[in-house]
């Protein structure tokens, strides 16, 4: 069942035009930058996959410092690296899968690991992927 909001905290918005080699701009202009397809450019670019990533490792970082916070854990030092991989699928499609990588200085692993597992309940960018592609958490 998808998770309903009962009020809007925040929306924004972004226009692509041309596609996975064309251009994005953010309605605020923060964000206004041309897109390429990984490996068709001598220079690297950003691509939808790029965007995806900084947008998960932010979420989930947030979330994480949330839910440590929450437990009197300081993770104001952790990292959240996404690496996000795109590829053809079983049904002819294409597909994302995401590793999740997250530092927690000064936080056993057993703590850090539970505080993922709990991160990966609360992130919204978790619920919204959940059980439609895969995500694997890594402690490192």
């Amino acid at each position: 069942m998808p998770a309903v909001l009962k009020k809007v905290a925040y929306t924004t918005a972004a226009t692509a035009k041309g596609g996975r080699a064309g251009h994005v701009r953010s309605a605020d202009g923060l964000v206004d930058f041309d897109l390429a397809q990984p490996g068709t450019t001598p220079e690297p670019a950003v691509n939808p996959e790029t965007l995806f990533a900084a947008g998960y490792a932010a979420c989930f970082q947030g979330a994480l410092t949330n839910r440590a916070q929450s437990r009197g854990v300081d993770a104001s030092g952790s990292t959240v690296t996404a690496k996000v991989s795109f590829g053809g699928t079983d049904d002819g499609g294409f597909g994302l899968a995401v590793d999740l990588e997250v530092s927690i200085p000064g936080v056993d692993i057993a703590q850090a690991k539970e505080l993922v597992e709990l991160a990966h309940q609360f992130c919204p960018y978790s619920k919204a992927t959940r059980d439609n592609i895969v995500v694997n958490l890594t402690v490192v």
